[in-house]
């Protein structure tokens, strides 16, 4: 039998159509035939489950009842942003609607929204006056001094005053009169602290931001009261009182509504369509705190209407409610709803969780939903990260038998996908019984295993083979060394490899790691090594095998992650420890570094791959102002010149110049 041929030998081809009426029979008949066929599959199925390390997990009831939790979201520099976007617009006369002046001849346009969030009596004002395009015209008494009025104006803005002595009398007038309560209360805590300080000081910023906070809560409070608002937003039959200036503050939409000549700038009502009120109310709510209430059953279509409205705050707090609860369960939404509203980034966040998670997320529901065209995309991505290939061929099962009238035509393109050489026999023996029970189900002819057989018995060279194995596209590793002994509390050297098998957000820029052993470093235990990736190989070169002053080592090995295999390399001209392995086009650069305890190196030393050899590159030169490595006709240094240029504070660190 030539078994180097690419087609199946004919006595093949006519056991399998054999086995097939069999089969066929077999299932029409039923009874014990038919029970013992399926333990057999069964039994197959559990031992690949134990070889790779697949483990029947029971159903969890409760993960329905989570996806409905709601979670509140705030972005804690929100303050910041609507005041500096606030401050831009009174500095533009943008809907400013206040103007205050002094007998000294100043006046200042604002906004009398954000002046009553720290004056009583501009507050009052719009209690009492305020009106649909109506400007407030307010002229202070003799008592107000311009100055006074401008560290107000600041502090309404900014949440800061800089307090000078010659100024802080009229700051503090100016404050009585306009019932700045905050103002004069942080003056009063500032002369507390201050009275053992120097009396020359010039000044300082208070409380800035909470200050700030402050006036976002007051205007909330303002808006909850209809005190002020300016507009009436009528949304499927609901009426919203709202401010304008807050509104364009928060909004493109609503900036180019009431900025322009626009018809609705000059309407005290405004009717939006294609808005629903649900939406809206949660959004204004955002506009005023910065606060959004978000769970999967409403995040969608609030980020659909914070697209429609250019609502950034509430579309950046909805992303990050994205980004961090992503899970097995709805990633596939997630990828779906990116790739329709044309997010890359959201798209390729979620797309990566789903190839990094497929055998979890194969077995769930929303699986058995994707477009045939989706499904094979994430099958043909080598970045799948999957236990064994016969995850994947389970997945297209999976996928299959959730319509199998509708979806066994498409069954066989889908097949062509798994890389079947990479199976195990007994991995295979499972695709064999599996696609035999699918070609003797379907109605029509459908050839299944035929191609999964050529393929995984001689039809792809190992070469090829090679190229087809799956990987992650991106890892995080950690290479030996020095650990800290969990009893005695003494270091030593590591030998251990650990790779971070996944990353998840967790409070605030924590992010929950994931870490498994990969597997341990050849010879000895070292630290204070140099590590670069190159080829996708990792190289792993110098360092210190223990704490001694003649304990450095100039060894270097390649670790191939496809063949899990090291390869000891040449060593480095040089002992080294504490150096930059800096990888350039095809070429490695070991750096600089530690002989010893003692003595510090210049040297630059390049590994080439193609020669499978060290040589020495010349001379690192550390100065406070200028870097050079000194070779003569050496153009390959100057690649190393300019990455070692932009660190001059690294490196005078390292050799103590």
């Amino acid at each position: 039998m030539d078994l180097t041929k690419n087609y199946l030998p004919k006595e093949w081809e006519e056991h399998w159509k054999k086995e097939k009426d069999c089969r066929k029979q077999i299932m029409e008949e039923g009874g014990e035939k038919l029970e013992e066929e399926k333990r057999k599959l069964k039994w197959i199925m559990s031992y690949n489950d134990s070889k790779i390390g697949i483990i029947k997990k029971k159903e969890n009831l409760s993960n329905e009842k989570e996806h409905e939790l709601i979670k509140r979201y705030y972005k804690q520099s929100y303050p910041i942003e609507i005041f500096q976007t606030l401050e831009k617009m009174r500095v533009q006369n943008l809907l400013t609607d206040l103007i205050l002046s002094t007998e000294d001849g100043l006046s200042f346009h604002v906004h009398s929204l954000v002046l009553a969030a720290i004056s009583s009596l501009i507050m009052k004002k719009l209690q009492k006056e305020y009106g649909y395009g109506k400007e407030i015209i307010l002229s202070l008494g003799p008592e107000v001094h311009g100055l006074g009025l401008a560290a107000l104006v600041k502090f309404a803005y900014t949440g800061a005053i800089t307090t000078l002595n010659k100024d802080k009398a009229k700051i503090l007038t100016t404050a009585q009169s306009l019932g700045a309560t905050r103002v004069l209360e942080l003056f009063n805590k500032e002369d507390d602290t201050q009275k053992d300080r120097d009396n020359n000081e010039k000044g300082r910023i208070i409380s800035a931001e909470d200050q700030m906070n402050v006036s976002l809560q007051s205007i909330r409070q303002l808006w909850a009261e209809s005190v002020g608002c300016d507009v009436e937003l009528f949304v499927e039959g609901r009426v919203f009182h709202a401010h304008r200036v807050l509104l364009t503050a928060t909004s493109h939409y609503f900036k180019g509504m009431f900025t322009t000549d626009m018809r609705e700038c000059k309407q005290k009502s405004v009717s939006l369509l294609s808005v629903r009120a649900a939406e809206l109310e949660t959004l204004l709510h955002c506009a005023y705190s910065g606060t959004l209430a978000l769970g999967w059953d409403c995040v969608f279509e609030l980020i659909c209407t914070s697209i429609q409205l250019q609502f950034e705050p509430a579309l950046s707090l909805c992303l990050n409610f994205l980004q961090q609860e992503i899970d097995i369960h709805n990633c596939l939404d997630v990828a779906s709803f990116a790739e329709a509203y044309m997010m890359p980034d959201l798209k390729e966040l979620a797309e990566d969780f789903v190839l990094r998670h497929f055998q979890e997320v194969s077995v769930t529901p929303k699986f058995q939903d994707l477009p045939a065209d989706r499904l094979l995309e994430y099958l043909k991505n080598n970045a799948l990260s999957i236990p064994s290939e016969l995850t994947v061929f389970r997945a297209v099962v999976t996928w299959v038998e959730a319509d199998p009238a509708g979806r066994l035509p498409q069954a066989e393109e889908l097949m062509k996908a798994v890389r079947f050489p990479l199976m195990t026999f007994r991995e295979f023996q499972e695709v064999r019984a599996v696609n035999l029970n699918m070609e003797c189900s379907g109605e029509g002819q459908i050839e299944l295993h035929k191609s999964a057989l050529k393929e995984f018995g001689f039809g792809v060279s190992n070469s090829v083979a090679q190229h087809r194995v799956r990987h992650p596209k991106a890892a995080l590793v950690l290479v030996g060394g020095d650990q800290l002994h969990s009893d005695i509390g003494q270091r030593f050297p590591s030998k251990q490899i650990w790779f971070a098998n996944s990353m998840r957000s967790g409070i605030g820029v924590v992010k929950e790691i994931e870490w498994r052993m990969l597997g341990e470093m050849p010879d000895l235990a070292r630290f204070r090594h140099a590590v670069g990736v190159l080829g996708g190989k990792l190289y792993l070169a110098g360092g210190c095998h223990y704490y001694g002053k003649a304990d450095t080592m100039k060894s270097a090995y390649r670790y191939d992650p496809v063949r899990d295999s090291w390869e000891r390399l040449p060593d480095m001209t040089e002992q080294r420890s504490n150096f930059t392995l800096v990888v350039s086009e095809n070429f490695l650069y070991a750096i600089g570094g530690d002989k010893d305890i003692n003595t510090n190196l210049q040297s630059v030393e390049q590994y080439s791959t193609k020669s499978d050899s060290w040589r020495h590159r010349g001379r690192l030169l550390c100065q406070r102002d200028v870097i050079a490595i000194e070779s003569a006709n050496n153009p390959e240094t100057a690649e190393c010149n300019r990455m070692h240029r932009s660190d001059l504070n690294s490196c005078d660190t390292q050799y103590g110049q």
